[in-house]
């Protein structure tokens, strides 16, 4: 026989009426069913828990020290019950999220405005390159990753998030750049640049030169970057011009650190994706964060309309 928290209920009932009727009634029982889980628990300890002093049931000396156990294990259980009820209402829990290197920007900015709202959840937030998120989605790792597009057949499911277009930059004082205010650049007027990239495997850099090759020109990389951070130095410096995610330049262009050149068949337009894993199942506090992220894409996006160049 093993102890229930149905019968550790009823010991505690009675051990605080002291009447095997007033426990049956607070625990909505009948009084022979409180009895005979009473019996029960004291064959399990071999010992009498109760004892009838005149008219009222009390602890014997055994049962005072087991109650004593009682009641803190009581405690501990409806602990654990509120907590159950605080994740089911979304108050606590922990959100495991991967996120493109690409999404850095965005993902921190949706974050803290779901945690100003729900400040008792914790994250795990993974900024990573696309062959790891694709490694960790296949895994389960993350409740699910923020990425561009996925690839099909891996058991994935996804939802796009917003557009996430890709523009070519330059330096202010850069030829190009010079050269774009007055008239719109041809890919022909580039193929003698210096190009800043980002590395083989990276899922912008296989876009740029999906893109290049469907325009019929050839996309060569002078320096290769490891992110989107050291991309946009490198341009800022003048070292070249580079094609990078136009939400991660926001602050260099109010600064007038970038200019956005204006390319013929330019902006590359793409979308970030939520994606999760086939099969996934999804905490209530992390169905709530992917559906804040979906209602709050427009307003985020929204915040870029004063440094997007007119022909775009």
């Amino acid at each position: 026989m093993k102890i229930t928290i149905s019968q550790l209920l009823i010991f505690e009932a009675l051990a605080k009426t002291n009447s095997y009727t007033a426990a049956a009634k607070s625990l909505g029982m009948t009084q022979p069913a409180v009895s005979s889980q009473i019996k029960l628990l004291e064959m399990y300890v071999s010992t009498p828990l109760f004892e009838r002093r005149s008219k009222k049931i009390v602890l014997t000396s055994t049962g005072g020290v087991l109650y004593q156990h009682i009641k803190a294990t009581l405690m501990q259980y409806q602990n654990i019950e509120t907590v159950i009820g605080e994740i089911n209402n979304i108050e606590v829990g922990c959100i495991a999220i991967s996120a493109a290197t690409t999404c850095n920007h965005f993902i921190s900015h949706m974050l803290a405005d779901f945690v100003h709202e729900y400040d008792k959840i914790s994250f795990s937030l993974d900024i990573t390159n696309r062959a790891q998120l694709l490694r960790q989605l296949q895994n389960y790792v993350p409740d699910f990753a923020v990425m561009g597009e996925p690839p099909a057949g891996h058991g994935l499911e996804s939802e796009k998030i917003m557009q996430n277009p890709l523009v070519m930059i330059a330096s202010p004082n850069y030829r190009l750049a010079k050269l774009a205010k007055t008239k719109q650049i041809q890919l022909q007027d580039i193929r003698h640049a210096v190009f800043v990239m980002r590395e083989k495997g990276s899922g912008t850099r296989a876009t740029i030169e999906r893109h290049f090759k469907k325009e019929g020109h050839c996309c060569k990389s002078s320096f290769e970057m490891g992110s989107n951070e050291a991309t946009k130095h490198a341009v800022i410096s003048g070292l070249g011009i580079g094609i990078v995610p136009l939400h991660t330049i926001k602050m260099e262009l109010e600064c007038k650190n970038l200019v956005i050149l204006n390319v013929k068949s330019l902006p590359i337009m793409r979308n970030w994706h939520i994606v999760t894993r086939k099969g996934k199942h999804l905490s209530p506090a992390a169905k709530a964060f992917r559906t804040h992220i979906l209602k709050n894409a427009d307003k985020y996006r929204a915040t870029y309309e004063s440094v997007i160049p007119q022909f775009f």
